[in-house]
């Protein structure tokens, strides 16, 4: 199963938020820069007729690109995603996500601090997007670390249903980028785990050296999608097998709903207690009743391993004294 796309318009929300950027003069009549990507963000074309910087520049970048090679660069801003940088008439962005050494687990207000302190630094910088239709030109410093080459190798290397080593780099909400050896893979929120995932730190540590599966590699993109739940097995596929209707089982209640609350009686395998089959009697909503992190005694009613559900009852089944003791 292919995980689900990463939204486009997370690139154009990092790359409208210019309002920290100290803009640089254009070479351009109109001064061109973050403001006219702002407008041409908003064309539902990508491109909105605008486009900056000169097609000479351009070129430049898609020989820089299609070579591998490196340049250095001078931060002229930065915004709550990463940094912004200069190249002669053209504007560039690089996520934090792609700089050395730069801390994930810190609050806003210290992030935006820590990236503010680069404004006029140099960077050493490799290319890794680059879409001159869309004004799109994203830059790495970590991707530089790497030998000119040496990400195509990698890339080649990298075969779908194999399984890779790598080193966390940076934890976002929708997932975890693992450094391959510079390239940079995605493990989605919904490859960490089987079971129910509230924010990928929660599975993973920046810094942590990982194993995962190659779920697919897009060498034209460098876009490669990691599992880590696919190195264990699916607890769906013999939950009929280990599990029988009218056995009462010990869980956790993970999520309480309006409509009931789910358990998680092992690793990846949650049921749901409806409201009807909570308790006996009438209460205004299912927290009179339960609250996450609650340990339950149920009893399965529904087993559907095709279909991913488990159907339980804490009515049908005695629950311990929890006042006891």
């Amino acid at each position: 199963m292919a995980p689900p796309e990463i939204d486009e318009g997370y690139w154009a929300a990092l790359l409208d938020e210019d309002r920290y950027s100290n803009k640089p003069q254009s070479s351009s009549p109109d001064g061109n820069g973050w403001g006219d990507l702002k407008r041409t963000e908003e064309h539902p074309s990508g491109n909105g007729g605008l486009q900056y910087g000169n097609s000479r520049d351009w070129e430049t970048a898609s020989r820089v690109y299609e070579r591998d090679e490196t340049i250095e660069l001078v931060v002229t801003g930065y915004n709550r995603g990463g940094l912004l940088v200069s190249w002669n008439s053209l504007r560039g962005f690089v996520p934090a996500s792609q700089l050395v050494n730069f801390p994930v687990d810190v609050d806003d207000v210290t992030r935006r601090v820590m990236l503010s302190r680069r404004v006029g630094e140099r960077l050493k910088l490799r290319i890794i997007e680059l879409d001159m239709d869309t004004n799109r030109l994203i830059l790495s410093e970590r991707a530089a670390q790497a030998l000119p080459g040496q990400r195509a190798n990698i890339l080649a290397s990298l075969t779908p249903g194999t399984v890779c080593e790598g080193v966390v780099t940076n934890l976002c909400d929708f997932g975890a980028f693992v450094d391959l050896g510079g390239v940079e893979g995605l493990i989605h929120i919904s490859e960490l785990s089987w079971g129910r995932v509230n924010h990928p730190r929660d599975i993973l540590s920046s810094g942590q050296r990982v194993r995962a599966y190659i779920m697919s590699v897009d060498p034209d993109e460098e876009r490669i999608a990691l599992s880590l739940k696919r190195l264990q097995p699916d607890p769906w596929e013999t939950v009929e097998e280990r599990y029988h209707v009218g056995q009462v089982v010990e869980g956790v209640i993970t999520n309480v709903v309006d409509f009931g609350a789910f358990a998680c009686i092992e690793e990846g395998l949650e049921g749901l207690i409806h409201i009807s089959e909570l308790a006996e009697g009438q209460f205004l909503h299912p927290r009179n009743v339960v609250s996450e992190g609650d340990r339950v005694r149920a009893r399965i009613l529904n087993i559907d391993g095709p279909a991913r559900r488990l159907g339980l009852s804490m009515r049908q089944c005695p629950q311990p004294d929890r006042d006891s003791g």
